[in-house]
């Protein structure tokens, strides 16, 4: 799959965080800022739908977007000459497998990526992976909503889930995750599943990771309190600070009170309980 890169030059810091939260409304799956630019990436063959609205967008805000395209080949290049391991508080290593094993006692993911987002440096996969961390996953059932790499499932399986159903809508994700939940030795625990919300009906889970964009969260809270059991955790990111009440409102119309709020470079992580 080719991507596509929307650099878009921004003035101050708070500007970019607007304009991530806007363009995480459309089909963008990653962000990052570099020397005042923010970079969004999309899959090519998904902007054709939606470069008007994302046209019409920049002019609102006065600012011009550059749309370069990206080979998919190139992003293991990339990712290896620009980001280090990720270390989740001297607990969790987030590396390639080109990069140096973690110290002897600390638990380690190996990720390749076909795609930048989900390799642990995005701000909100760090933020779920410490509460993957701290979250007592040990013999549990759990689901990954928007599952990417399969990072997060992964982490969750090494912490001793039972089972973890990895979902996400793109084959690109499916296809990676299935690489590297093999790569880390927990096939046997994670099931990597093409498709929506959909695809969870009927199912039961102890706890749910979702690292989406507020809307999807929003749109998808009644199936993931109805999947969650009585007292079960749903952890979710994506969302920037200014997101967080119309997060919270609606796991509380769905009966989830929030128990934890942390927030990292401007992201948010979310943790709710459904009510026993």
């Amino acid at each position: 799959m080719n991507y596509i890169a929307l650099n878009i030059a921004f003035s101050e810091d708070e500007q970019a965080e607007i304009l991530t939260a806007e363009l995480a409304d459309y089909p963008f799956e990653s962000f990052e800022t570099e020397d005042g630019t923010l970079k969004a990436y999309i899959p090519q063959e998904r902007l054709a739908d939606c470069k008007a609205g994302v046209d019409a967008l920049l002019a609102r805000y006065g600012v011009q977007g550059r749309y370069i395209a990206i080979e998919t080949q190139n992003w293991n290049a990339v990712w290896e000459s620009n980001f280090p391991p990720v270390d989740v508080e001297g607990r969790l290593l987030i590396r390639a497998p080109f990069h140096e094993p973690a110290p002897a006692g600390v638990m380690e993911v190996v990720v390749m990526p076909k795609m930048s987002f989900g390799t642990g440096h995005h701000a909100t996969t760090w933020l779920v992976s410490r509460a993957v961390l701290d979250l007592s996953v040990a013999g549990r059932r759990g689901l990954d909503m928007g599952s990417g790499t399969g990072v997060l499932s992964i982490v969750a399986a090494k912490c001793g889930a039972a089972h973890v159903d990895a979902v996400d809508i793109d084959d690109w994700a499916d296809a990676n995750c299935r690489e590297n939940i093999a790569s880390n030795g927990v096939a046997d625990r994670i099931e990597p599943m093409l498709g929506d919300v959909g695809r969870i009906a009927g199912r039961r889970y102890d706890f749910i990771l979702a690292n989406i964009n507020r809307n999807v969260l929003v749109a998808d809270m009644p199936a993931y309190a109805a999947a969650l059991v009585p007292g079960g955790d749903l952890v979710m990111s994506g969302f920037l600070e200014a997101d967080t009440a119309a997060v919270t409102q609606a796991a509380a119309e769905q009966g989830m009170e929030t128990v934890a709020a942390e927030t990292r470079e401007g992201w948010m992580m979310i943790r709710v309980k459904k009510k026993k």
